[in-house]
Parts: C-alpha cells; structure tokens; sequence
C-alpha cells in the first residue's frame, strides 16, 4: 500500500493557519485534517486537544481523539497518525499545529524511529510545511521584545522566546507561506510582509489567497508534492553550527548573513553587494531586495549596510554595545579603502579562532 502524504500547518493567527487548512484541502478533497492545540504548563507535561475531519475516518478513531490527553505531545501524535492511517487510510493528510510549538525541533522528534514501535515513515511521507500568515499580526510580532514564552521542542520546553523569534522561526521552517489578499487596493501591508517574508525565508513560496472559500488553482503544486529529504533537511537546519571553509582576508564585497537562536549557529556568504553599474546582478536581483537597495542606498557604501538584532532575556546592551563598537574600523583602517580591508584577516569566515 503506498504511503500517505503528510502536511503540516501552522499559522501566526487561528485564523491564519484555517486559510491555510483550506486552502490546502480545497486543492486536496480527500485530505483528512488533524487539527492540535497545547497549552504548556510551567511544569509538567502539556495538555493537547485534538480535532478530526474528512473522509472515512470512523468514531473508533475519532471519539478518542476528542477527549483532552495530558502527556508528551510527540507520542500522543504519532499515535493519532498511525491509528488514522491504519483505519481511514487518507491519501492526504493535514496536521494542523499550534504556535506552542518550536516547529523544526518537533518535527524531527515526531518522526524519530522508536524502539519497539511502528515508524512515522513507514506510513507517511512529508509533504512541504505551510505558513498562514495574517500580515497585521506579523508585524505586530516583528515588533514585539518586551516579553517572552516557551514553546515545546518536542522533549522539553525552550528558553524563553519573544514573539519576534517566534514569528521568525515560523517562517524559516515554511516552504509555503498563504496569505490573504488585502480588503483593499490601497491597503500594501501584504507587499510589505511579502519582503519580509522573503527575506526570512527566501526559498519559501509566496501565495495570496483571494477567494473565499479558496479553489485548487490557487495552491502551487509543489505544494502539494512530497519531499523526500525533509527530515535530512530538518536536522541540517539544526545543526549547532554551519560555516563556509576558510579563506585568507576578508572580502568587502561578500553579503554574509549571521543567525544564531540558543546554542544554533550559522555563518554563511550569501551573496555579493550590488554594484551601481553593474546591471546583471541588479536583472538577476528579487524585486525585494531592489526596492530595499535603493531605499537604504549610501552615496559611499551604496547598498552595504549591518543590520543586527539581538532578542533574549536580561541582555547586556551596553556589554554588547561596546563588543560591536570595538569591531568596527577606526579612521586609519577605514581610509585605506576596499584595497586594503582585503589584506585584514577574515574574522567571521576566515581561518580565525571562534
């Protein structure tokens, strides 16, 4: 029997990852849907409700599953999928996750082989992880440090996260991002999360949804195809640290992206600053980053700029002010131009000690 394509959802509003939901089952009829609320507790273990839909899926199956269980959220959902997939045996089905959950970390622990029992991967093949995204609410969360939560990484709680790290993590996971066409052609909040969007994901596909409720044309159909490396994937993301191999000097023109949350690390040259004539980068540059380059254009640094954002609980800020004003060039260095900072040693990709 061929295995059956599993999707997972999320949403940064209840109503956010229900677009999503349904945009995924108007492109799939038969999909069944298991829809997961948590409430983590200071201590102990979370309390998980869960709700199912679709076709074929007996009381057997589904009264159970409307009863609140109090326990690890990873073994009471691989449970839920086996026993769908024995019983009702969807083509398709969709997991509709909360936002208690730090998604990656999670995934990886659902579909972890046990000892003993039945694997996740001997019944279901991943499917690309999709984001509903509700605009208003991203940029509220974007803007949020003040105060934090845990979330459930699938064998403890997290160190306490702002909604901004939230929000972020969200999108990295995604290879789908829904979101809704605005109420109104003068409304550009959806143009300005799409840049967002593309800036933390860049991969991610973007679709807005313009209909209610939404059609199977609108869902591209990688979509709704399976991954076969996902997990590979999953854990390459999680990996403590990722750097680019060594090199002498430093490289001015290189447009390297730092990105670290808890003890995860990863340093990476993604790409070369935009030069004003040169015109094949610029053609071959997302509309995105070309808006956001001529906005910030320096008459002297042209597109080059640092932006750093540091998140987290009781932060040193004049401790960290004082390291990030101690890496900067001082007049002599800086008046030696491009030529020169060439022949400093690379500090972040170079052969350097960390």
């Amino acid at each position: 029997m061929p295995k059956g394509l599993l999707s997972t959802v999320v949403g940064n509003t209840p109503a956010a990852r229900g677009l999503a939901v349904d945009t995924l089952v108007g492109a799939a009829p038969r999909a069944v849907v298991l829809a997961v609320s948590i409430h983590c507790r200071d201590a102990g273990c979370p309390v998980v409700q869960r709700f199912i839909t679709g076709p074929g899926v007996p009381q057997s199956v589904s009264q159970p599953m409307a009863q609140v269980a109090t326990g690890d959220p990873v073994v009471i959902l691989r449970q839920d999928l086996l026993a769908i997939r024995r019983t009702a045996r969807p083509p398709h089905l969709v997991l509709a996750l909360p936002g208690e959950l730090d998604l990656l970390p999670f995934l990886v622990e659902l579909r972890r082989p046990r000892i003993g029992a039945s694997a996740l991967g001997d019944h279901y093949v991943p499917a690309p992880v999709v984001a509903g995204l509700d605009p208003a609410a991203l940029l509220a969360e974007l803007g949020c440090v003040h105060r934090a939560a845990c979330l459930w990484d699938g064998t403890a709680q997290t160190s306490p996260l702002t909604p901004a790290e939230i929000a972020a993590r969200r999108m990295e996971a995604a290879h789908g991002v829904i979101v809704p066409a605005p109420p109104s052609p003068t409304d550009r909040r959806t143009d300005g999360v799409a840049a967002l969007a593309h800036h933390l994901n860049p991969s991610a596909t973007l679709v807005q949804i313009a209909q209610q409720p939404p059609t199977a044309a609108e869902l591209p159909p990688p979509l709704l195809r399976p991954v076969p490396d996902a997990l590979e994937e999953w854990r390459a993301r999680l990996e403590p640290v990722t750097v680019a191999p060594s090199r002498p000097g430093t490289t001015p023109a290189a447009v390297v992206t730092w990105r670290s949350a808890g003890p995860h690390m990863e340093l990476h040259e993604a790409d070369r600053w935009l030069e004003p004539g040169d015109e094949s980068a610029w053609r071959g540059a997302s509309p995105q980053r070309r808006t956001l380059a001529s906005w910030f254009w320096h008459d002297y640094d042209g597109e080059c700029r640092n932006t750093l954002t540091f998140t987290g609980a009781d932060l040193d800020r004049d401790r960290l002010c004082s390291a990030l004003d101690a890496a900067l060039l001082d007049d002599r260095e800086l008046s030696l131009g491009r030529d020169g900072w060439a022949a400093f040693p690379d500090p972040l990709l170079g052969d350097f000690p960390l």
